[in-house]
């Protein structure tokens, strides 16, 4: 079976099925390249029929929510931060083995998106930084395509090298191993800006930007890894990490968290989605197996 290009638009709310919280619609199966695949149906802000109200749409909208779909996974983008909101994936057996090649991938800017809000490799640049994938470059090994793709810098942001190349790629390789046993695994990683009390007794987000653009770099990083099990029941593990060095061998469990926190920071919805379409949820939190 092959994969159709195309992603069919629908539905007012961002939506990753079962997954992602920005309100999910429904679920369709679709045949694209020789994997069965789930994906979601949405619309873009752009496509949303407004009612013109004294006229004050005539010039268009300001901004809206920008969803890029690619071969093998999805995000939705904000501008102000120069990066992506969340991005996600599907893993399974298959698609984690193929012939794509890294070495033949180049880190490159998103043209689809206006000049002003987007990063560039010179952004980068002796920022003391790594350009750390959300969608991992070896989650997508079945495509060189969609290998590619994760090295467009909307995939990408500000990394601390020690936590890039060790615990965060720790968590990566653990999802990957996960598809032995697992019919799907889900994963949604994003950025989180996190508040701290400061001397003053009071609480501030504050996080670095580099380059000329003001590429956001975030305090932490979450990854929500929704599991689709073979009887049928799902399980949710949910991440964080501080985008600080990290000791590799601290055991992966240590940064479970509940669920709740990275929704009420993130400001996302993943339990609330996942439950419209089974009862059968496994949450897993510090301390669980």
């Amino acid at each position: 079976m092959r994969f159709r290009r195309q992603i069919l638009v629908s539905g007012l709310s961002l939506a990753f099925g079962a997954v992602l919280g920005a309100g999910v619609t429904k679920w369709r199966l679709h045949d694209k390249s020789r994997y069965d695949c789930l994906y979601p149906i949405v619309q873009a802000a752009s496509e949303v029929s407004l009612s013109p109200v004294s006229g004050i749409t005539r010039f268009g909208l300001p901004g809206f929510t920008q969803l890029k779909t690619r071969q093998s996974h999805m995000l939705s983008y904000d501008p102000r931060l120069r990066g992506p909101v969340w991005v996600l994936e599907q893993l399974n057996g298959e698609r984690i083995q193929g012939m794509a090649d890294r070495s033949r991938c180049n880190f490159r800017e998103d043209e689809s998106i206006h000049p002003y809000h987007r990063a560039t490799n010179s952004d980068f640049k002796r920022s003391g930084f790594d350009r750390g994938h959300l969608a991992a470059a070896a989650n997508h090994k079945w495509s060189q395509q969609a290998m590619d793709e994760t090295f467009i810098l909307s995939n990408v942001y500000p990394q601390n090298p020690n936590l890039n190349q060790n615990a965060w790629n720790n968590l990566e390789q653990y999802c990957r191993s996960l598809t032995k046993s697992n019919r799907n695994v889900y994963v949604c990683s994003g950025p989180l800006f996190l508040p701290k009390m400061e001397a003053d007794g009071k609480m501030y987000v504050k996080y670095q930007v580099i380059g000329t653009n003001n590429v956001a770099v975030p305090t932490h990083f979450f990854k929500v890894v929704v599991l689709e099990k073979f009887n049928g029941e799902i399980e949710l593990r949910p991440y964080v990490m501080p985008n600080c060095p990290v000791d590799d061998k601290i055991p992966l469990e240590h940064f479970l968290v509940p669920i709740e926190s990275i929704e009420r920071a993130a400001g996302l919805l993943f339990v609330p989605n996942i439950l419209k379409t089974t009862n059968n949820l496994k949450a897993i939190t510090a301390g669980g197996r």
